[in-house]
């Protein structure tokens, strides 16, 4: 059974949080009463993140996301 907690434990204790996910529990975040969203299992050691676009080569310290969807619209035409 999963426990419920509240965003502002789970932001305030995130590391606590991480470290009992990755031993198996689960829980349900609320927020103002109302369930938001579920944690309920660590990632497994073996999956592995794709990097599709690190936008920091493009420019240091990334892009501005409004410069690149117009960017991205004159490509498209």
């Amino acid at each position: 059974m999963e426990k419920i907690i509240g965003t502002k434990e789970l932001r305030n204790n995130l590391d606590d949080y991480i470290a009992k996910i990755q031993k198996g529990a689960s829980f349900l975040v609320v927020r103002r009463s109302k369930p938001v969203f579920k944690i309920s299992s660590p990632v497994a050691e073996d999956e592995r993140w794709e990097e599709v676009v690190d936008f920091t080569k493009l420019k240091k310290g990334g892009l501005d996301i409004d410069d690149l969807l117009s960017r991205l619209e004159k490509c498209n035409g």
